[in-house]
C-alpha cells in the first residue's frame, strides 16, 4: 500500500511538474545532463534575504528525474540556504547510500521519502539526483555572484 502512495507521489509530479519554467527573474542557473538516459535539466535559483525565494526548472527526461526535480522545488522554496543545504545532503544520502543515515529521512519531508525507493536500483540514482547536483551549481553561482548570502532584495538578477 505504501509502495502504491510513493509511486502514485512519483508519477504525480512527473505528470504534473511544480515550480516547471523559466522564471522571469534569477540570480543563478545550471544545468545537469545524464547522457546514459538523456535526462535533462536546468535548475533557477532566486535568493531573498537570508534564503532561497525560489528554485524552478525546466527539462525533460524519464519520470524519476523530472519528478525528483519537481519535489525538490517544493521542498527548497522559501528555506535558507542552510537548510536547503541540509535538506539536500539527506535527500542524497536517502537514495544513494547504501545503508543511509537514519536521521536522512527525518529531514526530509514525505515526498522526498518516496524516492528513497531508488537506491535499489542504482542506474536510476543519478536520474533522481540530477536536478539536486545542478542545484548545487547553481546556489554557488548565486552566492559567488552575490559575495555571500544576500541581504535584502537581490538586485541585479538576470532575467529570462
Amino acid at each position: 500500500m505504501l509502495e502504491s502512495l510513493y509511486q502514485q507521489i512519483l508519477l504525480d509530479h512527473s505528470r504534473h511538474p511544480c515550480h516547471h519554467g523559466r522564471p522571469e527573474r534569477f540570480d543563478a542557473e545550471a544545468e545537469g545532463h545524464n547522457p546514459i538516459c538523456g535526462d535533462k535539466v536546468r535548475v533557477f535559483v532566486t535568493l531573498k534575504d537570508d534564503g532561497i525565494e525560489e528554485v524552478r526548472f525546466e527539462g525533460a527526461g524519464c519520470a524519476i528525474s523530472q519528478a525528483s526535480a519537481s519535489m525538490m522545488t517544493n521542498a527548497l522554496s522559501g528555506l535558507s540556504i542552510d537548510d536547503a543545504k541540509a535538506v539536500r545532503a539527506a535527500f542524497l544520502d536517502l537514495v544513494a547510500a547504501a545503508e543511509p543515515d537514519k536521521s536522512s529521512g527525518e529531514r526530509v519531508n514525505e515526498e522526498l521519502r518516496s524516492m528513497s525507493e531508488v537506491r535499489r536500483f542504482p542506474a536510476r540514482v543519478k536520474c533522481a539526483t540530477l536536478a539536486w547536483h545542478a542545484l548545487a551549481r547553481a546556489l554557488g553561482e548565486a552566492l559567488k555572484g552575490s559575495g555571500g548570502p544576500p541581504s535584502g532584495s537581490v538586485g541585479g538578477g538576470k532575467t529570462g
